[in-house]
C-alpha cells in the first residue's frame, strides 16, 4: 500500500505529464509510444518469466537444450547423424509455407501453433493479419522466440494440459509434433488439441501405408536399415506403431528426430475418431495441391480434422484460382522449382 506522501508525488507528475501532452502534440506521441513499448516489455516479461520457472517434463528435457535448435552445430549445415535441427531459422523451417497454405485455406480469426518451436510460424502468420499464438515444451525456445512471435508463444506440454481454455482457437496446428510420443501417450496429447480446438486441426505426421489424400507413406528413414525389408513386406493392412526396438536411431543411439511413435494412415485417423474429429481428405487435398510447386507433398504428411460443429464457412478458400506465389508467397524453394522449370523448357 502507497504512503500519502508517495499518492500525491504520483498524482502531482501524472497531472504534469497531462499538462505537457495537452500542451504539445509530439509530447503526446511520444508519449503513446512509451505506452505501447513498456506494454509490449510487461507481456514479454510475463512469458519469459514463466518460461524461467518451468521444469520440462520427462523426455522433454531434450528439447530444451540449445543445440536440438541448430546453436554450436556445424556451420556447414552437416548434422553428423545426429537429430535435431542443423540450422534452424524462418527459411529453413518453411514457415512461410506453412503459413500462406493456413491462411489461404482456412478463415481463421485466431490460431494456436502447438510445438511452435521458436515460433516462426506464429510470426509469419501475424503478419499476414492472423491472431496467431504459440507453445512449445521447450523453456529455451519460448524464451528465444523470433522478434514478431516473442510474447504469444508459451510453454505448453500436452501431457499436463496447454495453458488456454476450451475451444479458444479456430485453427489449432502441431507440425511434426505426435510423433515424438510414446503411442500410449497418443491419445491424452490428441484429446487436449481437440479441447482446445473450436473449428479445425491441422497436423503433420511423418506416416506410412496409403493416403487418402496424398502422396503414400513409406519406412525408409523411420525404421533400421536391417529391419527395412522385412516391414517392406507386410500386408498394406499393417497400421503399426512400429515397435520400439525396430525404431532408427542417429549416430548418438536415440530414435531419430526423437519419433517415438510411427504408425500408418488409417492408425493415425483411427486415434482422432476417437477424439471426435473428423478427417477432411478434401480439404488435405487443397492444401497438397498448394504445396506441390515447392516439392513437399512427399515430405508433409497432411492431417486436417474438424470437430464437431465447426463452421463451414473455416474452411472456405482465399482466392481458389491463384497459386501461393501469386498470393505473394516468396521461397527459396518456389525459386528453385521455377529456375528448375525454365532450364527444362529451354532443354
Amino acid at each position: 500500500m502507497r504512503s500519502p506522501a508517495v499518492t500525491t508525488a504520483v498524482e502531482k507528475g501524472r497531472a504534469g505529464l497531462v499538462r505537457l501532452a495537452a500542451a504539445w502534440a509530439p509530447a503526446r506521441r511520444a508519449m503513446a509510444r512509451a505506452a505501447d513499448e513498456l506494454s509490449y516489455a510487461a507481456r514479454v516479461g510475463d512469458v519469459v518469466a514463466e518460461a524461467r520457472t518451468v521444469r520440462p517434463h520427462g523426455d522433454s528435457s531434450i528439447y530444451g537444450d540449445a543445440s536440438y535448435f541448430g546453436e554450436g552445430r556445424d556451420p556447414s549445415g552437416d548434422r553428423q547423424g545426429r537429430s535435431g535441427y542443423a540450422t534452424y531459422d524462418r527459411v529453413s523451417s518453411n514457415a512461410d509455407i506453412a503459413a500462406f497454405m493456413l491462411w489461404r485455406n482456412f478463415a481463421a480469426r485466431r490460431t494456436l501453433d502447438v510445438g511452435c518451436a521458436k515460433g516462426y510460424l506464429v510470426e509469419a502468420l501475424r503478419e499476414l493479419g492472423v491472431d496467431a499464438h504459440g507453445s512449445d515444451v521447450s523453456p529455451f525456445a519460448v524464451e528465444h522466440a523470433s522478434p514478431g512471435a516473442l510474447g504469444y508463444v508459451r510453454v505448453g506440454d500436452l501431457a499436463q494440459g496447454l495453458p488456454y481454455a476450451d475451444a479458444e482457437f479456430d485453427l489449432v496446428s502441431a507440425l511434426e509434433i505426435l510423433e515424438h510420443l510414446e503411442p500410449d501417450d497418443v491419445p491424452v496429447a490428441i484429446a487436449e488439441l481437440a479441447r482446445v480446438c473450436g473449428g479445425v486441426l491441422y497436423a503433420t505426421i511423418p506416416s506410412f501405408g496409403e493416403n487418402a489424400s496424398g502422396h503414400d507413406g513409406h519406412f525408409d528413414g523411420k525404421v533400421r536399415p536391417e529391419r527395412l525389408e522385412h516391414y517392406r513386406t507386410l500386408p498394406r493392412r499393417y497400421e503399426g506403431p512400429i515397435p520400439k526396438e525396430d525404431l532408427a536411431l542417429d549416430a548418438v543411439g536415440g530414435p531419430v528426430e526423437g519419433h517415438l511413435c510411427i504408425a500408418s494412415f488409417q492408425w493415425w485417423t483411427a486415434r482422432f475418431a476417437d477424439a471426435g474429429l473428423e478427417r477432411r481428405v478434401d480439404i488435405e487435398r487443397r492444401l497438397y495441391a498448394d504445396i506441390a510447386p515447392a516439392g513437399l507433398g512427399r515430405f508433409w504428411n497432411l492431417y486436417v480434422l474438424s470437430v464437431p460443429g465447426a463452421p463451414a464457412t473455416l474452411t472456405e478458400s482465399k482466392c481458389p484460382g491463384q497459386t501461393l506465389a501469386q498470393l505473394g508467397l516468396v521461397h527459396p524453394l518456389l525459386e528453385h522449382a521455377a529456375m528448375e522449370a525454365a532450364l527444362a523448357e529451354e532443354g
